[in-house]
């Protein structure tokens, strides 16, 4: 009875720490909730904020656009009134000069006239005669021509008060609030050199017809397209390993013009060491990165090999041909145990490979089955597992076994391929015996 009471308050003591430890992970799990909510309280806020900012410049900018779009219609419309004023005003004018002219000379006539008659018709013979030749040869009986006001113009506006009632349709109906955009980034899955981004419609409403997707160093300012097009799926390369990176997407609607409003931003990065070539064999030319080859016009010969086995079981190893030279049936695109000079393919012992021709090669055996041949934007992708670790068999040949997978085309092959060792990780290689053949690897 004894030993059971004084077992009691070391049960109760363990029960207590228990309880404590329970306590502690229990504030813990509500110290990270509160810290959700307020990244969500400060996300509705954020973005409250910048949607009045925004709204407020637009309406802005477009109540300036409009005020400057009517008043170059009312200047283009005054302009006209001066057209048509002064081209009807001219004949006019010409018209009340003649008249004028006119006038001014019957007036004379009629003095000369008066001052002829004042003589009588005596000694002021020669000045009436004088004064008829005169007046015979004007014709004071030819009047010139005045139009009628129904025949000159009387200028007026039209103007259709419907507009109003149209751009205030329009207005009322422009712009809209989301709460939440269209599309949102799913997943982020990193590859060696590179960041897969997936992304989905959360807006059952919205049918897409392009999406558009954007990123940026989390040091930077300036967000950059990388890719636009219809699929929701991409991979962003040129990354940098163990640098943090955000994307973001929007969509746009069928049929429409603009974009929608983009998605949260999603921060991602890649551990992963980037895939490289070789530098410095003479057959081929690298990009800055090291991660494209272009079998150039040298003649040398060979396989051209990864800088380091940085291909690991369990990922996909991806080789994106860019463009083509002229196939060889030695032409190879694979992967290897180790290394190996003095070869001109991976159509080799150690090694598995595809040729341009579609050929599958393992260990240097051709396979039965057949991938489609490469063309220029091809991509063939590596998939290998490791299967099993045993004892040599001699009728395999081998004690280390790898699943493999190679895609093509939308099409694949699985083959087991047995290695003499085991090993970490892999080499990639490449061999073409034509110029022309650019081949990107992540």
């Amino acid at each position: 009875m004894r030993g059971a009471m004084e077992l009691e308050p070391e049960l109760l003591l363990q029960e207590a720490r228990e309880n404590v430890e329970a306590a502690q992970s229990y504030r813990r799990e509500l110290g990270h909730r509160l810290e959700g909510l307020r990244e969500a309280r400060r996300q509705i806020k954020e973005s409250a904020s910048q949607t009045r900012d925004v709204l407020k410049q637009h309406f802005n900018d477009l109540k300036g656009t409009l005020g400057k779009l009517l008043d170059e219609r009312l200047v283009t419309l005054l302009q006209e009134v001066d057209t048509i004023e002064q081209e009807t005003i001219k004949p006019l004018d010409d018209c009340q000069k003649l008249i004028e002219h006119g006038v001014n000379t019957a007036e004379d006539l009629v003095r000369e006239g008066e001052i002829a008659m004042r003589g009588g018709v005596g000694e002021e013979n020669e000045k009436l005669w004088s004064f008829t030749k005169k007046a015979s040869h004007i014709q004071l009986d030819s009047l010139p021509e005045v139009p009628l006001l129904v025949d000159v113009p009387c200028l007026s506006a039209q103007l259709d008060d419907s507009i109003l009632n149209i751009v205030k349709d329009h207005i009322f109906k422009h712009g809209t609030v989301a709460s939440r955009p269209p599309v949102q980034i799913e997943e982020l899955i990193e590859k060696p050199g590179g960041i897969i981004v997936r992304w989905c419609k959360v807006d059952d409403d919205f049918t897409a017809q392009d999406y558009r997707l954007q990123f940026r160093k989390c040091t930077s300012n300036h967000f950059e397209d990388v890719y636009v097009g219809s699929e929701t799926e991409f991979i962003v390369l040129h990354i940098d390993p163990n640098v943090d990176y955000q994307f973001r997407v929007c969509a746009r609607g069928d049929g429409r013009q603009e974009w929608s409003p983009w998605s949260v931003p999603q921060i991602g990065h890649s551990t992963l060491v980037p895939h490289e070539w070789t530098a410095g064999f003479e057959g081929y030319s690298l990009s800055s990165r090291r991660n494209i080859a272009l079998r150039n016009d040298s003649e040398s010969s060979g396989v051209l090999y990864s800088r380091a086995p940085t291909y690991f079981c369990g990922q996909t190893l991806t080789f994106r041909v860019e463009t083509v030279g002229q196939p060889d049936r030695r032409d190879s695109i694979g992967v290897c145990a180790e290394k190996q000079d003095g070869y001109d393919s991976l159509q080799r012992d150690q090694a598995v490979c595809i040729s341009t021709n579609g050929a599958v090669f393992v260990n240097g055996k051709e396979m039965t089955n057949q991938l489609p041949a490469v063309t220029s934007g091809s991509t063939v992708t590596f998939d290998i597992e490791a299967v099993t670790l045993g004892t040599p068999n001699n009728n395999e040949g081998g004690h280390f076994k790898l699943r493999v997978t190679i895609s093509s085309n939308n099409r694949e092959v699985v083959f087991d391929w047995l290695l003499d060792q085991s090993c970490g990780s892999l080499y990639f290689g490449c061999s073409f015996f034509y110029p022309g053949w650019k081949v990107l690897v992540f």
